[in-house]
């Protein structure tokens, strides 16, 4: 485990390591992580030794290369490379050589990762050397020439405890004789590519452009940063998800970067960003390139998105899954009754296969402009470096009040107070222009809603070549209204729906209960925002609403002329109160809950890890159906807080119903679109996705599988 954190610092990198150092050299004090009992040791390096070989003998005018070679004294100690990661100290060399004799940078072999609470840390395990190549002047008496040395300063360590390490090493060149593991130790260094990859910076990530040869075989890809200090109050977010994308001979690597984290009464000045990156890529199987980067255009267009050594799910996959997910949501509470009309509409088409058809076409038209419309604002977002997801806009407290009155003009008129010509939801004759805003409403309206097909669709849309994520959203909306494509176009379908007759009206009255229970809770999640202040001005618009619309209904109803003035007026009137509502002052609190959880923060969630116990983490908001229905069946229950209880597990929820920058940075690491999402951490492992529809003892089994391992 590494002992020096890099999270959330103030300090700049590397004057942090070199405090380390001298606390190292000075007091020699072990450093341990947060859940491990701190212990200091004595000078030397009994954890893990090391020696000094050569390769050979000097000669004058060539490069030596010698070799540190590190033993570690058990398994369980492991060194680091020159950029331990989130935590850890790299090497540090203190030469003593004859004048005109340089130590070049020292090259090592391929890293591991060990993540560690949450920490990632770059390290080896078991015997390894690091190869130093020495600079030898053309007028070296090499035959005569006084012992070199070096002190190096080095940290070993276990999962549990840190232990720094000091040992001076002497090689006399004129002795020196070669070695035959140098061999061995050689080919073990990553060898540099020859090439110059380019790297620049996005708001949200590092991208980096490294040159690959196109019959280069991928295995399991990862991206080593050697440089951490990236300037702009920025740092590398090294368990983040790396994205890698792949065209011809270019390979570019996207790692995710974070802020700093900076008290308000703390003055910091970021550095500019470097000149230069170097770093090693991973190719999988024990193979990999070095490689230095410098800054220039990284082009993404026409690449193909990989991921880790597998492929992403190709296209097609993601477009059947976006179809899924957008046929789902037709039985979603909230626009099963805008679409159950629709379909009577379509039934009052009868034979009429023109008509028909132009009506589905038209519904069709809405409902994927407004998905496609949404997706590319979430594109265009991300790639500006907001954090926003699938729903994003009811984080608005202003969207949430359109959407209040909304569902609230929508109730009133099922329940025929009064009309909106040419549109389904009147329970009137189809027309193309009612069906296409019908199609615009339930797309809209099916926001807060994601079903399990979607998980995956959105997740990778949002990470994919952005043209093939749009393709994503418009498939969603194909799925959304494929039910009435195939009714416009299947005479067969038509006719089993039911004949028009009086029976319609009392359906279309019935179907306002469950948007009446749509549009409260729309009010309670209005309350949720801002609390009664908010709610108090909020509901004087829906009186308001309502006077507007039974003035309407009057004038349609005496068939006077004005209706359509006093509709526009109302509009008019309500969207300038929308306009002027007063800022909710601050969200209300999380609900209580039986599982008594932490709110979720990064610092939080690695201090559970760290805490040896199961962790679950539930990512919700009040807007999210699945989530509501999700926690009534599975989470707020008797069954899970005891289960959980025997288990000792820690509960951990994230409400992300108001934008949290935390919370959205861990769904793109997720590559999660939006909530819900349940993650489950067993001691010291990293984090599981459980599926988003949960299951009532699905909670209840993985604490008893998590009890019954330990």
């Amino acid at each position: 485990m590494g002992c020096v954190p890099r999270a959330a610092s103030v300090i700049d990198a590397r004057i942090l390591e070199r405090i380390a150092a001298l606390v190292m050299l000075v007091a020699l004090v072990l450093i341990a992580p947060a859940s491990a009992q701190q212990e200091v040791r004595g000078p030397g390096s009994e954890r893990m030794p090391v020696e000094i070989v050569a390769e050979g003998a000097p000669q004058p005018g060539e490069t030596w290369m010698v070799a540190l070679h590190f033993m570690p004294s058990t398994p369980e100690w492991h060194g680091y490379w020159s950029n331990p990661g989130d935590a850890g100290l790299g090497m540090e060399l203190d030469w003593d050589l004859p004048e005109g004799w340089e130590a070049g940078e020292p090259l090592y072999p391929l890293p591991k990762r060990l993540v560690i609470g949450g920490l990632m840390n770059h390290v080896y395990e078991g015997d390894y050397a690091v190869l130093v190549p020495i600079g030898v002047p053309e007028s070296a008496a090499v035959a005569n020439v006084a012992p070199i040395a070096v002190m190096a300063n080095y940290l070993a360590c276990t999962d549990k405890i840190c232990v720094p390490q000091q040992a001076r090493l002497t090689l006399d060149p004129a002795q020196a004789g070669a070695d035959p593991r140098f061999g061995a130790w050689r080919a073990a260094i990553v060898p540099q590519l020859d090439s110059s990859a380019q790297f620049e910076f996005t708001p949200t990530h590092l991208r980096v452009g490294i040159p690959i040869p196109t019959e280069t075989a991928l295995g399991d890809l990862h991206f080593f940063l050697g440089t951490p200090e990236l300037g702009e109050g920025d740092r590398p977010d090294y368990t983040g998800v790396q994205t890698f994308i792949s065209e011809g001979n270019l390979l570019v690597a996207e790692m995710a970067i974070e802020r700093l984290a900076v008290p308000d009464n703390v003055e910091f000045a970021a550095e500019p960003r470097p000149e230069t990156i170097t770093g090693i890529l991973d190719l999988g199987s024990g193979r990999g390139v070095r490689f230095t980067a410098v800054p220039g255009d990284v082009p993404l267009e026409g690449v193909k998105p990989i991921r880790g050594g597998g492929a992403e799910p190709v296209l097609w996959q993601l477009l059947i899954a976006a179809l899924a997910g957008g046929l789902l949501l037709n039985i979603m509470p909230c626009v099963f009754p805008i679409l159950s009309l629709k379909a009577l509409s379509l039934a009052k088409a009868g034979g009429d296969e023109r008509a028909a058809r132009r009506d589905a076409l038209a519904y069709t038209a809405g409902v994927v402009l407004a998905c496609a419309a949404l997706g590319a604002a979430i594109l265009l977002l991300r790639s500006a470096g907001e954090q926003v997801g699938w729903a994003f806009q009811l984080q608005e407290p202003v969207v949430v009040v359109g959407l209040f009155l909304l569902a609230l003009a929508i109730t009133v008129n099922f329940l025929g107070l009064f009309e909106v010509p040419g549109m389904a939801v009147s329970g009137g004759a189809p027309s193309r222009g009612g069906s296409f805003s019908t199609g615009l409403l339930a797309a809209f309206v099916a926001t807060p809603c994601t079903g399990p097909f979607m998980a995956i669709a959105l997740g990778a849309a949002l990470v994919i070549r952005p043209i093939h994520g749009l393709l994503v959203f418009v498939a969603l909306g194909v799925g959304l209204a494929l039910p009435f494509l195939l009714v416009g176009f299947v005479p067969a379908i038509r006719r089993y729906l039911p004949k028009p007759g009086a029976w319609m009206d009392s359906f279309r009255r019935w179907m306002a209960l469950p948007m009446g229970l749509t549009a409260l809770a729309l009010a309670w999640l209005v309350w949720r925002i801002g609390g009664w202040d908010y709610l108090g001005p909020v509901l004087v618009l829906a009186v308001l609403a309502l006077t507007g619309l039974a003035l309407i209904g009057l004038f349609q109803r005496r068939a006077r002329s004005g209706a359509l003035v006093v509709f526009a007026s109302l509009v008019a009137v309500l969207g300038i109160g929308v306009t002027l509502l007063p800022k909710p002052e601050a969200q209300a609190a999380s609900a209580e809950s039986l599982l008594d959880p932490i709110d979720y923060s990064e610092a939080a969630l690695a201090e559970a890890r760290a805490s040896g116990r199961p962790v679950f983490i539930w990512f919700t908001a009040d807007w999210c159906v699945t989530c509501k229905v999700n926690e009534s069946v599975a989470i707020e229950r008797e069954a899970t807080r005891k289960a959980f209880e025997e288990a000792g597990v820690i509960a951990m929820r994230g409400d992300w119903t108001q934008p949290d920058e935390e919370i959205s940075r861990m769904l793109t690491r997720q590559g999660a679109a939006g909530v819900p999402l349940y993650l489950w951490y067993e001691p010291g492992g990293e984090a599981e996705q459980l599926p988003q529809v949960l299951t009532p003892d699905l909670l209840v089994q993985k604490a008893q599988d998590s009890a019954r391992r330990r």
